[in-house]
């Protein structure tokens, strides 16, 4: 007479109801329309349409890299344009430069005795806009002039250098202790584009 379920040994009955458990779990995860399979499939489909987006986010990631970089170099590059827009500006700005250099000699204890626009002469990819001047100052008063000149932020060349003795008189006043009258050309720069041409005399202010 065969023996019942609950007459087999103990260890028996936990193998059959281990191996059944195992059966049971197979037949959900590959018998095709069940719950388990299914979600299995979309798992895997999800899967496969997760692996171009990680590709394509690492891609993302190099640009956004890249992006940084090229916004770095760009700011660096505005300010290095900010920086030579002030040495050499786009526009000839011939009424500020002329106050710079009164400025300075007011600060040099030089006497401008003339200062006159000459005609802007066009380079190939610039302007030189020269200026004529007169001055009479002490002699180291007139070195320190020079020297302030070549520290101003626009970019100056000195040229045409003459120096003499003051006159013993003159009816234009001059500075305490003069010693030397002095006449050179400034040259100063600019880019942009111009058909007006430089002329005439600007009067020397106090």
């Amino acid at each position: 007479m065969a023996a019942s379920f609950r007459e087999w040994p103990w260890p028996l009955q936990a193998l059959l109801y281990v191996v059944g458990a195992f059966a049971l779990v197979l037949a959900g995860l590959y018998v095709p329309g069940s719950p388990v399979a299914s979600v299995r499939g979309q798992l895997e489909s999800a899967q496969a349409e997760l692996k171009p987006l990680d590709a394509e986010v690492a891609n993302l990631r190099v640009y956004k890299q890249r992006r940084a970089e090229l916004q770095s170099q760009m700011d660096a590059l505005q300010k290095q344009l900010a920086t030579l827009q002030t040495i050499v500006p786009e526009d000839k700005q011939a009424d500020q430069f002329i106050l710079m250099v009164q400025r300075e000699a007011r600060g040099s204890g030089v006497s401008i005795r003339s200062l006159t626009t000459q005609p802007v002469a066009s380079r190939t990819y610039y302007y030189e806009m020269p200026f004529s001047l007169q001055v009479d100052a002490p002699y180291f008063s007139l070195l320190d002039f020079y020297g302030r000149l070549g520290r101003l932020s626009r970019i100056i060349n000195i040229g045409d250098v003459k120096l003499g003795p003051a006159p013993a008189t003159s009816t234009f006043h001059m500075t305490p202790g003069t010693s030397v009258t002095s006449t050179f050309t400034i040259t100063t720069f600019f880019t942009k584009d111009s058909t007006q041409k430089a002329g005439g005399s600007a009067p020397a202010k106090r």
